[in-house]
This record gives C-alpha cells, sequence and structure tokens, in this order.
C-alpha cells in the first residue's frame, strides 16, 4: 500500500509495542496529542498511557529517564521533537549511553532509540532544521541511521527497536508526508547498518541519506537526460558505515560526490571522503567532491532554500567532477 513516511513510522511503532510488552514510548506530547508531526498519533489510546508516555518538557529527563528504564529491561523509544532540541541530552547520550556497554564489558545492554526529526525545508525557525548527525557518528557507541522513504521508515525502526545497542534515528521532517510502496512484514529488509544502491551508474557515484537522497535521484535523472550516467547510494546507517557498497561503486565508476544538508567544514562528508580518497586513490579519476549547506548558522525560512544544497549544485559539482 502506498502510505506517507509519518504513517509508515506509526506502523513500525504499533507493531513494535504489539510484539513486545518491554516496549516504551517516551516524549514529549507524543500521547493525547500524538506527536508533533502526528508519528505517534492514536498510540497511546491503543496501548495506554503507561506504555505510550507524555512526559514534561525536559530532553534530558527524557533520555535520563530511558537510560533507567533500560538498565531494568525495557526497550524505550524517545521522540526529540525537533533536531535543535537534542543539545540538553546530549550529555546523557554520550556520557551514559553510549559507553554503559562498553564500560560494562558488554555486561549491561541499553537498547534505547532515540528518534529525532532532522534537516531543513519546512520553513521553520532557528532550532528546528538542523543537522545534527555528525556529533552522534562520532561518539563511538551509539549506532545512527536514517532513513529516506517510507519502506526504510518501517523496516528500520522495527530494526532499531529490536537493537540491544542504543540507536539514533534521524527522520527527515521534509519527507514525512512522501508516500511511498509499503509491503507488509512477510517481507525481508535490507538490515538497516547497509547501504543501498538505489540507481546503477557508470560515470559517478553520488553518496547521500536521509533528506538527500530524493535531490540525488532527481539529479542522477537529470543527468541521464545529458548523456551522463550517475549512480546513487543511500547510506541509511552512519554508523556503521557501511564502506563495501561505497568502494565497490567508486571502484566502478572512479568519481565520488557525497551530500548532506549539514555544513561543510568538520561534516559527515569529510569522514566519507577521506576514507574513499585512502582507499580507493588509485582508482579515482577525480578529487571526491562534497555538495553541503554552507558553514553558517541555518538561516531564517525565507533563505533556507538558498541555504540548502539541492539538483542544481549536485549537477554543478558532477560537471566538475567529469571535467577531471
Amino acid at each position: 500500500m502506498s502510505i506517507s513516511m509519518v504513517k509508515a513510522l506509526n506502523n513500525g511503532l504499533r507493531k513494535a509495542l504489539a510484539d513486545d510488552p518491554k516496549v516504551l514510548l517516551m516524549g514529549e506530547d507524543i500521547g493525547r496529542l500524538g506527536g508533533v508531526f502526528r508519528v505517534t498519533d492514536g498510540l497511546q489510546k491503543e496501548f495506554g498511557s503507561l506504555r505510550v508516555i507524555d512526559t514534561p518538557l525536559g530532553e534530558a529527563g527524557i533520555v535520563g529517564s530511558a537510560i533507567g528504564l533500560a538498565l531494568r529491561g525495557y526497550r524505550p523509544v524517545c521522540e526529540i521533537q525537533f533536531d535543535g532540541f537534542v543539545y540538553p541530552a546530549v550529555n546523557q547520550i554520550i556520557s551514559q549511553l553510549a559507553k554503559l556497554r562498553h564500560r560494562s564489558g558488554g555486561v549491561i545492554t541499553l537498547p534505547v532509540v532515540i528518534r529525532i526529526p532532522f534537516g531543513g525545508g519546512i520553513g521553520s525557525i532557528e532550532h528546528h532544521s538542523e543537522s545534527p548527525e555528525v556529533y552522534f557518528a562520532h561518539t563511538a557507541g551509539l549506532k545512527v541511521v536514517t532513513c529516506s522513504n517510507p519502506q526504510d521508515a518501517y523496516d528500520m525502526i522495527r530494526q532499531a527497536v529490536d537493537d540491544d545497542d542504543p540507536v539514533i534515528f534521524l527522520e527527515p521532517k521534509r519527507h514525512y508526508w512522501t508516500k511511498g510502496e509499503v509491503t507488509d512484514e512477510t517481507s525481508t529488509p535490507t538490515p538497516f547498518d547497509r547501504a543501498r544502491v538505489l540507481r546503477a551508474g557508470t560515470d559517478a557515484t553520488l553518496i547521500a541519506y536521509g533528506p538527500m537522497v530524493p535531490a540525488a535521484l532527481e539529479a542522477a535523472d537529470a543527468a541521464a537526460e545529458e548523456g551522463r550516467s550517475v549512480e546513487v547510494i543511500d547510506l541509511r546507517s552512519l554508523s556503521p558505515l557501511d564502506l563495501d557498497t561505497v568502494r565497490e561503486s567508486v571502484h566502478r565508476t572512479g568519481r565520488a560526490l557525497v551530500a548532506h544538508e549539514a555544513s561543510l567544514s568538520h561534516g559527515f562528508g569529510a569522514e566519507l571522503a577521506a576514507r574513499i580518497q585512502q582507499e580507493e586513490f588509485h582508482f579515482l579519476e577525480a578529487p571526491v567532491l562534497r555538495i553541503t549547506g554552507y558553514d553558517t548558522p541555518y538561516p531564517p525560512s525565507r533563505l533556507e532554500s538558498d541555504w540548502l544544497p539541492g539538483v542544481d549544485r549536485i549537477l554543478d559539482a558532477l560537471d566538475h567532477s567529469l571535467s577531471y
């Protein structure tokens, strides 16, 4: 059936709640309201206020409570309303959540999922359109994944809840209402730590994740009209990083472009570019290029279309790469 990403996430969380009584949802306004984006709509009515919990406004408390619940055998799923609101909880995430399994020699597991709507494109105000993924991908002990379509949203949220490690689950909010075909639980989903080649190509590899994946596919379509063949990879997982899929593609095409919304300097694309350059140097026909946001705070809504990378900037980078 064709449903929105919001509905796919809702269905995935509903399935997780139904399958395991230890699964709990926690967050601000997620119960009676169903969340700002209505991802949890109807779940409190169906499973009760002890399974779908409206918390006080305090992200550090939400994550801290989830850590305590996980220590007692529960599997909490926390919602952070917007990307820019996660920072009060960063101490809990980095100092405790990411470290306890290693600190205990593997004795303690913390199966906590933290859902974060991230990225821009919705015309919102400050602290509502940020891309904090690099902070978490840099932190050992966390798994960091992001979906780009409804099918992955449904499959990956269920896999995240089932995982015994803490998972940062990034949801591209500007694609919440994008619809796509979603099959039921009889399907065999791709593991959520594996990248996926969405479009085969021979001239260049275009690597994206989350909110930039639709733009990458659109750019590849535009390039094809001009006779250029672009392979598009959806990373899906930032940590762990599926370098095998990336290497195999770059080995074939000889060129690599990385696209993400976050700022250029010290961004996730820098890590990916360095790894490609290090491991595929002898097969590269051109430098690895990055298409990103600018090195400024996220702008007011009237300027965000100029700030965000899109199809035109991807095609410009492709032209530059092919000119070598």
